[in-house]
């Protein structure tokens, strides 16, 4: 076997056990805070709200109204109005769901053709959305993703180097004459 074989089957086998072993822990948090996300409803992460079918997008209040019911519906609940994130509006099921910004991510669900308030609580799936995305630990995440996704790639290509290379060596042993 070329002693450059070798020296890359070498740099190979590192590369792809470091980018293994420091990719770990990401890679685990992304698996699972996805998994958790995919079973959101079921696992009680996040409010079931019932809203009887009806015309809702012709009947539907402007955002105004909405913004106002939901301020005063937040207010009573926490005595104060956090600053807003979104606004999640689900016209299949007629409503609009308003995020505020504070420590327990708390929602006023509404309806959009009254505006009447069926739910005010926390949403106990923005945490792990916000660390499954990285959004939780700043804009640096992203490289930091970005770099796992690189790494992914390299997993990939070394690992089937590795597989292969030694199918190739023995392939040429057995094809060369002695």
């Amino acid at each position: 076997m070329k002693t450059s074989q070798r020296r890359l089957a070498r740099i190979a086998f590192y590369g792809h056990l470091w980018i293994g072993v420091l990719s770990t822990v990401l890679l685990l948090v992304i698996g699972v805070t996805g998994i958790l996300l995919n079973h959101k409803e079921s696992l009680g992460l996040m409010p079931e709200v019932e809203n009887p079918a009806i015309d809702h997008v012709r009947n539907a209040l402007p955002l105004s109204v909405i913004i106002d019911h939901s301020d005063t519906a937040i207010l009573a609940e926490l005595g104060a109005v956090p600053e807003m994130d979104r606004i999640d509006v689900r016209l299949r099921s007629g409503l609009a769901k308003v995020c505020y910004l504070d420590n327990a991510n708390h929602e006023v669900t509404l309806d959009l053709s009254t505006g009447e308030i069926l739910e005010v609580g926390e949403r106990n799936d923005i945490f792990i959305e916000q660390l499954h995305s990285g959004e939780i630990f700043g804009d640096g995440w992203i490289l930091l993703s970005d770099g796992a996704a690189v790494g992914l790639m390299a997993l990939l290509v070394t690992g089937y180097w590795l597989w292969l290379f030694p199918r190739w060596r023995h392939r040429d042993k057995t094809e060369s004459p002695r």
